[in-house]
């Protein structure tokens, strides 16, 4: 099945794109969550107005973006959790944990666009980007202490 994507989506594509997925995931997954549109004859014949769409909100994201990367930019923030022997953590941090405490700080942020990597599973300091629009990042400093 091919999609026309209205949304980036880590692992499949950026805004605009024509991309082609399982059916049970563009019907059940991208379509209902607004991340895509179906790519019928017809919407294809309109993706070049819609691509001119999608430029605009991309630059008016990306605006907006730069404005909140230079706010969230190298905010420290601090998550205390349970210790085992030699600093592994009873579980990892997760991205919805950080996502609460940049709230908490004042920051909106989707946990989908922290992008942790491995997952943080020890005691100490980690740089953690955050996607706020295509291609612009803000690194935020993750301290992980014992409680």
């Amino acid at each position: 099945m091919e999609v026309i994507l209205t949304e980036d989506v880590p692992n499949l594509g950026e805004m605009g794109e024509i991309v082609k997925v399982a059916p049970g995931y563009g019907r059940n997954f991208l379509i209902p969550k607004g991340l895509a549109l179906p790519a019928s004859a017809n919407e294809k014949k309109a993706l070049e107005h819609k691509k001119r769409q999608i430029e605009l909100r991309k630059e008016r994201e990306r605006e907006a973006a730069l404005g909140v990367q230079s706010k969230l930019d190298g905010v420290r923030i601090t998550i205390a959790k349970r210790v085992a022997e030699g600093d592994a953590l009873y579980g990892s941090v997760t991205t919805r944990e950080i996502a609460d405490v940049l709230k908490q700080e004042g920051f909106e942020v989707e946990h989908r666009f922290i992008e942790v990597g491995r997952g943080i599973d020890e005691l100490g300091i980690y740089k953690v980007p955050v996607k706020l629009a295509s291609g612009v990042y803000a690194h935020i400093i993750l301290w992980v202490v014992a409680m």
